[in-house]
């Protein structure tokens, strides 16, 4: 901020915020690893999920289809936690030879995709499991619903929000 409360012109060009761009790779950063725990928190929930169900009596019983989706979901799984976890692999690799923008960047488009695999595993695992204890029907009308709402809150609602912003409102 200049005198009399007008912004200074460079620090509205990065962002509103005074600092350089170490500190906001730095910032950025920190902000992806928060991400990323919260995603990798709900993976790991999934996947212990379907895990502990191939040692269950009761797996015997699922037919060759379901058997297949569940292979299926539990490769999504392990997809999931590679994708989420490729930053940290790569903050490791490019430690200390000061490339934190293109970690950063590099984060953004592993939880971009993380979130994607993360939605097909969260629709499947919903859809499996209505499968096995109602029938496929209702798994069909679980994975419509579902995929409906993780499209309107995840793609849509920020879109909305994001052109708005844009357009200099707020509501």
């Amino acid at each position: 901020m200049v005198e009399g409360g007008v912004a200074d012109p460079a620090s509205i060009r990065r962002g509103g915020r005074d600092e350089t761009p170490e500190e906001r790779a730095d910032r950025n950063w920190s902000e992806v690893l928060q991400e990323l725990r919260v995603l990798q928190t709900g993976t790991q929930i999934l996947t212990g999920f379907l895990l502990a169900l191939a040692f269950q009596p009761a797996f015997a019983d699922l037919s060759a289809s379901q058997r297949a989706i569940y292979l299926l979901l539990v490769v999504a799984a392990a997809l999931s936690a590679i994708i989420a976890l490729a930053p940290v692999a790569l903050h490791r690799v490019l430690f200390q030879h000061h490339a934190k923008a293109e970690v950063v960047s590099y984060g953004h488009a592993a939880l971009i995709t993380a979130l994607f695999t993360v939605s097909v595993l969260i629709v499947g695992v919903v859809a499996f499991v209505f499968d096995v204890v109602v029938g496929g029907s209702a798994a069909w009308w679980a994975l419509g619903a579902l995929s409906v709402l993780i499209v309107a809150l995840w793609i849509v609602a920020p879109a909305v929000m994001r052109a708005r912003l844009r357009n200099g409102g707020s509501r």
